[in-house]
């Protein structure tokens, strides 16, 4: 019968679904709990690059409030 593919189908889309799961999670690790972030623009670019300056530890991710910048 037809239902017999669900099971089938399952698998298969739990299998497609956790490495993009795992991949969000494993970056969020790596990064200090935040998404990584993608620059698909040259003015992502400057963004991400401008944070990396002013972490002062040359990390993006590490966020510095504007009361803390020298």
């Amino acid at each position: 019968m037809w239902f017999e593919v669900l099971p089938g189908l399952a698998v298969m889309g739990v299998c497609l679904f956790v490495p993009g799961l795992a991949t969000a999670y494993i970056q969020r690790f790596n990064n200090g709990g935040k998404e990584k972030r993608i620059a698909h623009l040259g003015y992502h670019w400057k963004l991400i690059e401008r944070d990396r300056r002013v972490s002062g530890i040359n990390r993006y991710h590490v966020s510095k409030g504007l009361e803390n910048i020298d």
